[in-house]
């Protein structure tokens, strides 16, 4: 039996290249304002010890 193990050139590239689109999307998402604020509000609310 000759089973082929692991990823070839092509695949690698092709994962790779999916791997840094979707690290885009997620900059692109998370650099927002929107975002930005909501994530600062609820680091805020976590960190507060004035309850």
């Amino acid at each position: 039996m000759n089973r082929e193990r692991g990823m070839s050139t092509a695949e690698y590239a092709v994962g790779t290249i999916a791997a840094c689109a979707f690290a885009a999307l997620l900059m692109k998402i998370v650099s927002g304002t929107e975002i930005a604020e909501l994530l600062t509000g609820i680091i805020s609310r976590a960190l507060n010890t004035d309850a």
